[in-house]
């Protein structure tokens, strides 16, 4: 492997209100003040694996405004090539983000030029790669171009379909899907009605499944092991699942058995869960280290 990573994914303006709990249904809350920082689902996977030592290239769309010009700068100073990141005209996407006082969180997504990114842009920026990260904050069209140009590269594709929506036509499935619990159980009902577009497991790929604060799942070759979780006090768990898997597909491009990268992605997401923000709580592979030093845990493996 050449160790190169290429998310082909979403940039966004994240808008964080902190709570003391989740709004009822026609609630009013107050919230404490806005705290506005780079996000994206995209773009945050990218700036994970990049800290960790990742050689990564993101592939996407910011508008002509203040956001666009903050969310590339931001990328780019994480160690990210955003070549193919293009500036297009139309408002940067945003996101909405609640959290209360556990850490748990719900999230509104504006797409914003995320939805201008199109299969030709993929199909000219997207190169060989040893692993292709794909998700749902762009179009169907765009992910299967994603994953389709990736296979006839040789690539790997690993595919977070968030926002959940069944795997599209025509798109090749993926050798690693990864899924939280409640995409998996989406899948389970997807898997009765189109046996054809269900479960990458049934013909020879990989599921992660990530379960919060018990762990991991890792079904692969017929097998299925769990990964234990590293228990913290979380204090924001918006952007842990992208720390996970930024964290996974770094270890994957470095040569290292499913199984051992999601023990290293559980241990990034639950570092990111002590932090507030998303890309603002993401470790290097120092700061990881020194983190494990100090709670006397043990690092998985990073090489």
């Amino acid at each position: 492997m050449t160790g190169r990573i290429v998310v082909v994914g979403s940039l966004n303006l994240d808008s964080t209100l902190r709570v003391d709990r989740l709004p009822e249904p026609g609630e009013t809350l107050h919230s404490a003040p806005v705290l506005r920082a780079p996000g994206g689902k995209g773009a945050n996977q990218a700036v994970a694996a990049a800290l960790l030592g990742g050689r990564v290239a993101l592939i996407g769309a910011v508008g002509d405004d203040d956001a666009g010009r903050t969310l590339a700068t931001a990328v780019r100073e994480a160690g990210v090539d955003v070549s193919a990141v293009r500036q297009v005209a139309g408002a940067t996407g945003e996101a909405t983000i609640i959290v209360d006082r556990g850490g748990e969180n719900v999230i509104v997504v504006d797409s914003g030029v995320n939805a201008l990114v199109d299969p030709r842009q993929v199909r000219e920026d997207l190169v060989a790669g040893d692993v292709v990260v794909t998700g749902n904050e762009l179009s169907d069209p765009v992910v299967v171009a994603a994953a389709v140009r990736a296979s006839a590269l040789g690539a790997v594709v690993v595919h977070n379909p968030s926002p959940f929506r069944a795997l599209p036509d025509g798109m090749p499935h993926p050798q690693v899907l990864v899924v939280n619990e409640h995409e998996f159980a989406r899948f389970g009902e997807c898997c009765m009605r189109r046996r054809s577009r269900c479960l990458p497991a049934l013909r020879g790929g990989a599921v992660v499944v990530t379960r919060g604060s018990r762990g991991a799942l890792v079904l692969d070759e017929g097998a299925v092991t769990s990964v234990a979780a590293v228990r913290v006090d979380a204090v924001d768990t918006s952007g842990c699942g992208d720390a996970f898997l930024g964290a996974l597909v770094e270890r994957i491009a470095a040569g290292e058995p499913l199984v051992g990268a999601v023990r290293r992605a559980v241990l990034v997401g639950a570092y990111a869960a002590t932090r507030r923000g998303a890309q603002s709580s993401y470790p290097t592979a120092s700061d990881l280290d020194a983190w494990d030093a100090e709670s006397g845990r043990e690092v998985a493996s990073a090489g």
